[in-house]
């Protein structure tokens, strides 16, 4: 958030304004988070903070495809590069995620690592964390978001700039749709596993 802010000042734009709000994990509709684990990282109760086989997965498809490249961050990756590192894509700044990643494993709970997710996720431009993106986006509390906004919500991720919410592409209602599905099959009690 501050990182962005400041490359913002230092380029001219005085009126970039970043909307943001906290709530705790009670707080948040349970849709959310499922939406989330379910489009991000459906092994995220598993792991310890690295999903070795979506990691092996994406380097399959990135040795075959002309598309472009697959990732394989989990959430436990997302939260400790949104966190502690600055963006971009680099060898030095993956190297360092390593490590932060390991520190939040240790230290936090699943729980935890995906409250703060939720709160430091860019949904949009200025528009960081569920709470603020589910007042903008939709006029209500994170807490009362359905199963359709959520999933629009996590369609987005992890590039709001790109997609977008106010107005999603016919390639971010396949994703929304494809969420929609992955939360069916992993049902709500999948959020107990945490």
């Amino acid at each position: 958030m501050v990182q962005q802010k400041i490359a913002n000042l230092l380029q001219g734009d005085f009126r970039y304004q970043i909307q943001y709000d906290w709530v705790s994990l009670e707080n948040i509709s349970p849709n959310i988070q499922l939406a989330v684990i379910a489009s991000e990282d459906q092994r995220f109760p598993e792991h310890f903070g690295f999903d070795f086989e979506a990691i092996q997965r994406a380097i399959r498809y990135n040795e075959k495809s002309k598309k472009g490249i697959r990732g394989a961050s989990t959430i436990s990756q997302q939260t400790a590069k949104n966190l502690m590192l600055w963006h971009g894509q680099n060898w030095l700044r993956k190297g360092l995620e390593v490590p932060a990643t390991m520190l939040l494993e240790l230290t936090w709970s699943k729980k935890r690592i995906l409250e703060v997710y939720l709160n430091i996720a860019e949904f949009g431009n200025g528009i960081f964390g569920v709470e603020a993106a589910s007042r903008y986006y939709f006029k209500k509390s994170a807490k009362n978001l359905s199963q359709n906004e959520a999933a629009l919500l996590a369609a987005v991720l992890p590039n709001p700039i790109i997609y977008k919410v106010n107005k999603p592409s016919l390639l971010v209602r396949k994703k929304q749709a494809w969420i929609l599905r992955q939360m069916e099959n992993l049902g709500t009690e999948y959020l107990s596993h945490l």
